[in-house]
């Protein structure tokens, strides 16, 4: 259920509902808005008496909300998310957020390399995983710790954003610590002790759909976060498992309108694990532009034929640079900035 309150409401009124929703047992979610607040509800394992609230004071009117994913829903939340980064906000409609870097972390000198490559051509976050999850034991895992420790450094030294992915509960505060988006990958996307770990902490998460995952259960794991507090969630689209052989997967860019029309969660595209092939992922860049994404996630190395992981994917500096100047020329009658 969705409380919408009254524009002219007052704060005592507002925290009247919230304490009247905590004793009837249940979850309030205030969801501030440019003209009045609203307050979701979860928790509730049946119907809720909408007449008890209906009758307190700066209530405007009780809304019913019939998704199984409430907060993430746009019935709850009809504004888009924007996730601010910097002076960015991801899920901007004139913004096109590009985030860019390594697969793994490797060593300091190459991470501090592609921090400054991608700041100089305007690219202000930097993804790179220090434990990487690998399908076969015998590759290369990432350098964990010191991984983190090296994203850490490189950040103070330049400024830049990072985004890393994390795996388990227990490297969860050295993560946060040294991330500004936290990543779950595609093979945690139901892991559900991780997504409530990071629907504690304060940081935005940028949730991979998962290898086999329907859109339904893509935003009920985005569910587990929100219902944890944290709000600031991403999703990304990264390719799903499907009979095709001519790719590393099938990037579906058809969900991008049914995920912006049933969710005011920004959305991402990464191209590079969507396709596994470096020669494809522009085009299937310029495709997620142009299909309403609100950014991608690119891997990039300066010598991707030697990258310790998913080098074949990889564009280098050239190629991700000429790929730059058509998202801009494309962004241009878009109405959409590349930033």
């Amino acid at each position: 259920m969705l409380v919408v309150m009254a524009a002219d409401a007052t704060k005592d009124q507002i925290n009247r509902v919230i304490t009247e929703i905590q004793e009837l047992g249940l979850t309030p979610h205030p969801l501030p808005g440019s003209t009045r607040t609203a307050i979701g509800i979860t928790g509730n394992t049946g119907s809720v008496d909408s007449r008890i609230l209906e009758v307190l004071d700066g209530v405007k009117e009780c809304i019913r909300v019939t998704k199984p994913f409430k907060l993430s829903s746009r019935e709850m939340h009809p504004n888009d998310s924007l996730i601010p980064i910097g002076n960015n906000n991801i899920g901007d409609v004139h913004e096109f957020s590009i985030i860019a870097g390594p697969c793994s972390v490797e060593n300091e000198k190459m991470i501090h390399q592609c921090a400054e490559f991608l700041l100089a051509n305007g690219v202000k976050i930097m993804r790179a995983g220090a434990f990487k999850p690998r399908t076969s034991p015998y590759a290369f895992q990432g350098m964990g710790q010191e991984g983190l420790n090296i994203l850490s450094r490189v950040r103070d030294k330049t400024g830049i954003k990072i985004i890393t992915e994390l795996m388990d509960t227990e490297t969860a505060s050295a993560v946060e610590e040294a991330a500004d988006i936290i990543q779950i990958g595609t093979r945690n996307m139901q892991n559900f002790a991780l997504l409530k770990r990071v629907g504690q902490m304060r940081k935005p998460v940028l949730l991979k759909r998962g290898m086999s995952a329907t859109l339904e259960e893509w935003l009920m794991a985005s569910e587990y976060v929100m219902a944890g507090g944290n709000y600031q969630v991403i999703l990304c689209e990264r390719g799903v498992r499907t009979f095709s052989d001519h790719s590393r997967n099938t990037l579906d860019l058809s969900v991008i309108p049914p995920a912006k029309s049933l969710s005011h969660l920004p959305i991402l595209v990464d191209p590079s694990h969507g396709t596994g092939k470096r020669n494809y992922v522009p085009a299937m860049s310029l495709a997620a532009l142009a299909a309403g994404a609100d950014g991608l996630l690119i891997e990039i190395h300066p010598d991707p034929d030697h990258a310790l992981s998913d080098g074949p994917q990889s564009l280098d500096f050239k190629q991700f640079q000429k790929l730059l100047l058509s998202l801009h020329e494309l962004g241009k009658p878009l109405g959409k900035r590349i930033v």
